[in-house]
C-alpha cells in the first residue's frame, strides 16, 4: 500500500544468496570433504594451478633423481635437461686486454674539400669525450690516433679536449695520449692518374676534369673518372655512396676486405704498443661500416657522427668481440701474415700448347 503522497518503488530483498557467497559455501563444502561440490564452476586456470602444486609437493618428498636412479650424477643431468630449458654454463669474467672505439668523425661542412668540422660537429666531438670520462676508472691509459684528415683530426682533438675537462670535473686519475695520426685508420684509396688518394682529395682532381670532358673532348672517359663520378653522383642524389663501394665491385676502389684488413693491422700494432689501454681512433664511415659488415655478417647502416664500433680484444690477441648498434659478434682476429696478398703470381699464368 502506497503511502500519502508517496508512488509505490518495487521490492528488492533477494531470494537467493549473492554469487562470492555462493561460491564462498562450494569452496567450504569441498574443503571439508564432500565430493558432490560442483567443480565445474571452478576457473580452469586455477584448477590447472592447484593440481600442479600438488603434484610438486608429492615430488618434494621424493629422493633426488640419482639416487633412485642409481646413475651417476653427470648421466642424470644429461637425462634431466633433455626436457628442460639447457641455461649454458656460467663464464668467468672477460679478460679484456685492449677496448677499441672506431669512432666517425664529427657532423664536417662538406666532403668535396678539407673544410673540417661544423660548429655542431665540434660540439658533438667534445661531448663525446666528456662522456667517455665518466665510463672509465682512474688508473686507465687512454690513447687517441685519428685519419689524416681534417675532419677526422679535429675530431680527435675535440674528443681529447673533452676528455680532459671530464677527468678534471669527475677527479679522476687517468693518463691520456696526444692524439696521433695513424695511416692504417685512413680513409679507402682511389687509384688517380697522381697516384692512391682518399675520396676528398681525389674528388678535386675529378671536378677539375669531369667539365673538360663533358664540354671539349671527344673519345671514351678514363675508367677511374668513369667509377669516380658514379660514386658522387650517387652522393650529390642523396642516395648511399658507401653502400655502393660496398656492394659494387670498381676497378680503382680500395676493396672493403683490404679497409678492413689494414685496420686489424693498425688495431694489432697501437694494442701491442700500449698493452692494456683504450683505444680511440676517429676515423671515417666507410672502412668502420666495412668493418661492421666483415665482424657482423651483414650491413647494419652508416654510423652517426661521432658514433662508433666497439672492439673488445681478449688476452691472447686471438679473439675479440665487436659491438655495433646493439649487436655482439665473437669474432677471430685474423692473422694478417697468413692472408693471401692479392697479387699474381707469374706461375698462375696461361701456359702455350
Amino acid at each position: 500500500m502506497a503511502t500519502q503522497g508517496k508512488p509505490d518503488l518495487p521490492r528488492t530483498e533477494r531470494v537467493d544468496p549473492p554469487l562470492y557467497l555462493a561460491r564462498y559455501l562450494e569452496r567450504q563444502a569441498r574443503e571439508s570433504g564432500d565430493e558432490t561440490a560442483d567443480d565445474v564452476t571452478t576457473p580452469l586456470y586455477l584448477r590447472r594451478f592447484r593440481e600442479r602444486r600438488e603434484q610438486e609437493t608429492i615430488t618434494e618428498q621424493l629422493p633426488p633423481l640419482w639416487e633412485r636412479s642409481g646413475l651417476g650424477l653427470q648421466q642424470v643431468l644429461s637425462e634431466d635437461n633433455r626436457n628442460k630449458e639447457i641455461s649454458p654454463p656460467s663464464q668467468a669474467k672477460l679478460a679484456v686486454a685492449n677496448d677499441v672505439y672506431l669512432v666517425r668523425h664529427a657532423e664536417t661542412q662538406g666532403y668535396s674539400t678539407e673544410s673540417g668540422l661544423t660548429p655542431l660537429g665540434t660540439w658533438q666531438a667534445h661531448t663525446y669525450g666528456h662522456t667517455l670520462a665518466r665510463r672509465v676508472k682512474s688508473g686507465e691509459t687512454i690513447v687517441i690516433a685519428h685519419a689524416a684528415t681534417n675532419r677526422a683530426g679535429q675530431t680527435a682533438a675535440q674528443i681529447h679536449k673533452g676528455l680532459l675537462d671530464g677527468l678534471v670535473m669527475f677527479e679522476k686519475e687517468v693518463k691520456v695520449f696526444e692524439p696521433q695520426p695513424v695511416a692504417a685508420f685512413r680513409n679507402f684509396q682511389l687509384a688517380t692518374p697522381d697516384g692512391l688518394r682518399d675520396p676528398t682529395s681525389a674528388f678535386r682532381q675529378y671536378y677539375a676534369l669531369i667539365e673538360e670532358f663533358e664540354r671539349m673532348s671527344l673519345g671514351d672517359r678514363p675508367m677511374w673518372l668513369v667509377e669516380i663520378d658514379r660514386f658522387w653522383r650517387t652522393q650529390q642524389g642523396g642516395g648511399d655512396p658507401i653502400e655502393h663501394w660496398l656492394t659494387i665491385p670498381m676497378m680503382h676502389f680500395e676493396p672493403p676486405a683490404m679497409c678492413v684488413r689494414r685496420f686489424w693491422v693498425g688495431i694489432q700494432q697501437l694494442a701491442a704498443d700500449h698493452p692494456g689501454a683504450r683505444l680511440v681512433i676517429a676515423t671515417h664511415s666507410g672502412p668502420i661500416r666495412a668493418f661492421a659488415v666483415a665482424a657482423l655478417g651483414y650491413d647494419p647502416g652508416e654510423p652517426y657522427n661521432t658514433e662508433h664500433v666497439r672492439i673488445k680484444l681478449k688476452e691472447g690477441g686471438k679473439e675479440a668481440l665487436v659491438t655495433y648498434r646493439n649487436r655482439v659478434q665473437d669474432v677471430h682476429v685474423p692473422e694478417i701474415d697468413d692472408l693471401p696478398t692479392w697479387r699474381l703470381d707469374e706461375s698462375w699464368a696461361p701456359r702455350e700448347g
